[in-house]
């Protein structure tokens, strides 16, 4: 795993489906496979980037967190500020901020080594703390399916200065 870019992200606008998980019994393509049709329907899409967003309680923060800890997860593009939604699809403002940003490599299934190396080693010996806003990971043009093996998405992970 490589040492993240730091960004600082300028407010987005997405639109998407949410839904309240817990770690334990997510399963992402649910909410994908319920989303990627609704998809079409947006006609202000800004870019072709997929968005998978997670917003957590403040005890994520706190370090109070476990498999059964609910959180809201997303599945998202990000469209023009003020465009009206068709019925049934959310929006989601992702707020100004900084972020480290990491690149996961290979499928979803190895994503836990990528989020071990981002919580368990990196953040503790970086000179930043989370912050208390979305985490999400951007699906762009390197990111080939969520089995394929060489597959890339960005994972952007809220922080600030300790």
């Amino acid at each position: 795993m490589q040492y993240p870019t730091i960004k600082t992200l300028e407010s987005k606008t997405l639109a998407g489906l949410s839904a309240d998980t817990t770690l334990a019994s997510d399963d992402p393509a649910i909410l994908w496979q319920q989303f990627m049709p609704r998809s079409r329907e947006l006609t202000s899409v800004v870019g072709d980037e997929l968005y998978a967003v997670q917003v957590y309680d403040a005890g994520f923060v706190q370090g109070k967190f476990t498999a059964e800890s609910v959180f809201r997860k997303w599945a998202a593009i990000e469209v023009q500020n003020g465009f009206v939604l068709p019925a049934g699809i959310e929006q989601l403002i992702l707020p100004k901020g900084m972020y480290a940003v990491f690149i996961h490599k290979g499928p979803a299934s190895n994503f836990g080594a990528t989020a071990s190396y981002i919580y368990g080693e990196w953040l503790p010996a970086s000179n930043y703390k989370l912050e208390d806003r979305p985490h999400f990971q951007v699906m762009g043009k390197k990111y080939l399916g969520h089995t394929h093996p060489d597959s890339e998405e960005e994972v952007w992970v809220p922080v600030k200065p300790c």
